[in-house]
């Protein structure tokens, strides 16, 4: 039996459609996606042990993990740093490779009150924002939750007015401003090593 060569890519279930369209139809035979659940943002301590459990099975095989430190306050770093030449997407989250770090740092001194969305967080704000926070069962918690946010920034990498309306929605709902600012996908697309890219 052959032995498989392909790269690795442990990724965010959050990107499945943006890495798609960074990498293309290629790469889904070119790359091995390994996509774990979007909603391990709820449980930031749990993406480094999957990350290195996926990381662990892979060989000399080479790996990217499409991921920032996501909240791991650095625990995902030590886990690429056991397993020699493997790198992340750069910054603290999505919303600062989605922005790119200049511009997300502009948005952030603006307002520090600030909730960022992206267009898969907009989509599923229901699932991870509002129930993930248990608001759905004690919406007093809204209240205290934010207290100290001032707005709701959509950082959108399409131009789908359904998801720009779904941000606005979620904006009205938490009781705060609503803020729209077009990212793309060339910050995400220059993020991505070049080998990966050069399959698809």
């Amino acid at each position: 039996m052959a032995t498989d060569r392909r790269p690795i890519v442990v990724a965010c279930g959050a990107l499945v459609a943006e890495l798609r369209e960074v990498l293309g139809d290629a790469a889904r035979d070119a790359i091995e996606f390994v996509w774990l659940p979007a909603h391990l943002h709820n449980r930031p301590d749990r993406i480094a042990p999957e990350v290195e459990a996926v990381l662990a099975r892979r060989g000399d095989r080479p790996a990217f993990v499409a991921y920032a430190d996501c909240g791991s306050g650095g625990a995902l770093d030590a886990v690429l740093a056991r397993h020699g030449g493997v790198t992340r997407l750069p910054g603290a989250h999505c919303y600062e490779f989605f922005a790119g770090s200049a511009a997300f740092a502009r948005l952030h001194e603006q307002e520090l009150g600030t909730f960022y969305l992206t267009d898969f967080l907009a989509r599923h704000f229901d699932a991870l924002v509002w129930q993930g926070l248990g608001l759905d069962r004690h919406p007093a918690l809204r209240d205290q939750y934010f207290a100290h946010y001032r707005r709701v920034v959509l950082l959108s990498q399409t131009h789908d007015a359904r998801v720009v309306e779904a941000a606005r929605a979620a904006a009205e709902r938490l009781g705060l401003e609503f803020v729209h600012h077009h990212t793309g996908l060339e910050a995400l697309r220059d993020a991505v090593p070049v080998r990966l890219r050069t399959r698809a």
